[in-house]
């Protein structure tokens, strides 16, 4: 038996903080710095392969068959690509595949890929050049990364080596030292063979996991992930690190052991997982780079070769909602869902409790079905969402915990409009709120049309790292990369836009990044090109149905700024006070303002108020100190308390009334 210390002792090792976390940012970098220092890890700097900022041409996939057809280039037309002969090969049977959404396209056979205007360059450039097919090696200078880039790739490849090389496989170690290992992982039923197949080693320095990212074309190294276990208070808590960095890391975890006539696979978040399923069931399964929180679009031309996939991604609501939202991706037509529960849990878990996986895979639902006709389809959602009441809630804010007690937390698929005086700090406000949930893993994108990118980012970081880092520009590499690791992304919009044009790049960014919150500041500067409407009421309510409709289909959140009409300085403001009619408050769940009480209570005095809340029915406003220094809000701590009311009518009954006076009036949280 594996000694309880010594397991604690074990557990302290962990792995080197510049790498994508699971831990709360608080704890795991300072503790765990100096072990890996020692480990011999240099430090690093990881730029964003997929684009902080969104500025894109939306191609459909109407317009991509019709130019083949005008090409004559024959396709078949696959579940998420379209499929044509690659321009890379001299054979016929090696396949290029079109990604129906972007266009963008991969050659497995020669791992080139590139945009939709990089593939109708190489078609143009066949024709041109009158071959029957196009150098690879000649292509990948032509659409390989910058030369900065480049020489990053190799500093990840030498260390990549480096920790492959220490590495050693488990059978090789003291049966002991095994033996411990998989006790911290949870492991212990998992053979040395199985973890042999998959190519998973044990690095010792500390303590680690090491799983391969092999290239499917030759099997050399492209990359791994460290798995660590760090105990803090009798808590165990897994890390991961992953090289190189999670926008580049596109790992699909044992895509190499499936055989390429395989037609059905598994899909886990995690690798311990793909492990328990292959070992219990001998299925072909794969496990996702980055677990629950995104599902590459690139990953999709290797998923092709499957008619049925199952999506057993993990036993929380959380868990569920990625399943059916990767589905989608994938389409739906050919994936299953687990549905979690505690009869149905994690596949590693559901290993060690001796459950049968066979069984548990057979209790797969279908992704899509024709229509719900009774209380008997909406039967197990129900149960679902009153079993685990607090994940529907949602997010919880750290920064807020008062905006807790009255919304419950930020959820998908709403819509929250939010307004404030003129000059009040709505920007900044906003920003905060939601880098808060950003700091948490919810992939957000802003869509910043008054102030510029650069001005937002700098508000934010000074936000993120809570100091001026004028007055310390020496800390200022350290703190953006920490920053630059969040899921944070920005429209390269501003000023006046055309609506079709900010929802195709939303539509995008939902495909590309699963972003689940996107912030509008704000609706008035887009309202300039919409000349379909010569009433400017009309054409804002045209907006806000666009953004309901968006966020309601996509399981988006969506955050809508808009300013106030003019009102009377002295005068507090009211839902009704948001600038338009009122469709924008009556298509929004929740709706907060940004008092703003200089004249009355002095400077620097605010209070936000939740003047709408569809989730229960909740509102109240509770008071906010703004801190210059650090660009954020906290709440007052002469009255921290959440002063809660119940409106007897509509979302905008009463709202002129102060707080101190306002009284508990049943309410309905449907309206």
């Amino acid at each position: 038996m594996i000694g309880h210390a010594m397991l604690r002792c074990a557990l302290h090792w962990a792995i080197p903080a510049r790498g994508h976390r699971l831990l709360p940012r608080a704890t795991a970098p300072a503790r765990l710095k100096h072990s890996f220092a020692a480990a011999g890890f240099s430090r690093r700097h990881f730029k964003k392969d997929l684009l902080s900022t969104l500025d894109i041409s939306p191609v459909t996939v109407t317009e991509i068959r019709q130019y083949l057809r005008d090409n004559n280039i024959s396709f078949h037309d696959g579940y998420s690509c379209l499929h044509v002969r690659s321009p890379f090969t001299p054979s016929k049977d090696n396949l290029l595949f079109l990604d129906k959404t972007t266009g963008r396209f991969l050659c497995k056979e020669t791992l080139l890929e590139g945009s939709w205007e990089d593939f109708k360059d190489s078609m143009d450039l066949l024709v041109k050049e009158d071959c029957s097919f196009l150098n690879p090696d000649t292509m990948t200078s032509y659409l390989e990364d910058s030369d900065s880039e480049e020489g990053e790739r190799r500093l990840t490849n030498m260390e990549v080596s480096r920790i492959w090389t220490k590495a050693v496989w488990l059978h090789d170690l003291e049966e002991e030292d095994a033996q411990l290992i998989k006790v911290m992982f949870n492991l212990s039923k998992i053979t040395n063979a199985t973890l042999k197949k998959y190519g998973v080693k044990c690095f010792q320095p500390t303590k680690s996991l090491v799983f391969p990212w092999y290239n499917p074309r030759d099997s050399t190294m492209k990359g791994l992930k460290l798995l660590s276990a760090v105990c803090q208070d009798d808590v165990v808590d897994y890390v991961e690190t992953v090289y190189p960095g999670p926008s580049r890391y596109h790992n699909l975890f044992g895509i190499t052991v499936a055989g390429k006539k395989d037609t059905e696979v598994v899909i886990t978040s995690k690798e311990v997982d793909s492990l328990a399923v292959h070992q219990a069931t001998g299925m072909t399964t794969i496990s996702l780079p980055r677990g629950i929180t995104c599902f590459p679009p690139v990953l999709l031309p290797y998923l092709e070769q499957f008619k049925r996939i199952t999506l057993w991604l993990g036993d929380d609501l959380r868990a569920w909602e990625a399943s059916k939202l990767f589905s989608r991706k994938l389409s739906i037509k050919r994936c299953s869902l687990i549905r979690p529960g505690d009869k149905q849990p994690s596949p590693l878990k559901g290993l060690n409790l001796g459950l049968s996986l066979n069984k548990l895979l057979k209790t797969s639902l279908p992704a899509s079905h024709k229509s719900i006709i009774s209380f008997r389809q909406l039967r197990s959602d129900v149960f679902s969402q009153l079993e685990n009441i607090e994940q529907v809630a949602g997010v919880k804010w750290l920064r807020y915990p008062e905006l807790n007690n009255l919304l419950k937390g930020h959820r998908k698929g709403e819509l929250t409009v939010f307004t404030g005086p003129t000059g009040s700090g709505k920007t900044t406000f906003i920003s905060e709120y939601a880098l808060d949930l950003c700091m948490q893993g919810v992939n957000t994108l802003w869509g910043s049309f008054e102030l510029s990118n650069v001005r937002l980012a700098k508000v934010m970081l000074t936000q993120f790292s809570l100091q001026r880092l004028e007055e310390q520009l020496d800390k200022y590499d350290e703190w953006a990369d920490r920053f630059e690791e969040l899921p944070l992304y920005f429209m390269t919009f501003h000023g006046e836009q055309n609506i079709k044009s900010v929802i195709d790049t939303m539509q995008h960014a939902v495909y590309m990044y699963d972003i689940n919150h996107i912030v509008i500041d704000n609706l008035q500067f887009m309202m300039g090109q919409e000349h379909l409407f010569s009433d400017k009421f009309a054409a804002q309510d045209y907006m806000v149905g666009a953004f309901r409709k968006f966020a309601t289909e996509n399981g988006c959140h969506v955050t809508l700024v808009i300013h106030p009409r003019k009102e009377d300085d002295d005068k507090e403001l009211q839902t009704s006070s948001i600038f338009g009619s009122a469709k924008a408050s009556q298509e929004a769940d929740n709706v907060l303002i940004l008092q703003d009480r200089k004249l009355v209570s002095g400077p620097g005095k605010r209070h936000l108020q939740v003047s709408k809340n569809r989730f229960d029915g909740d509102v109240g406003v509770f008071s906010l100190e703004f801190s210059k220094s650090t660009l954020t809000f906290t709440s007052s701590k002469s009255k921290a308390k959440v002063k809660k009311v119940r409106e007897n009518e509509t979302a905008d009954a009463s709202p002129e009334t102060t707080p101190a006076k306002k009284k508990n009036i049943k309410g309905d949280p449907s309206s």
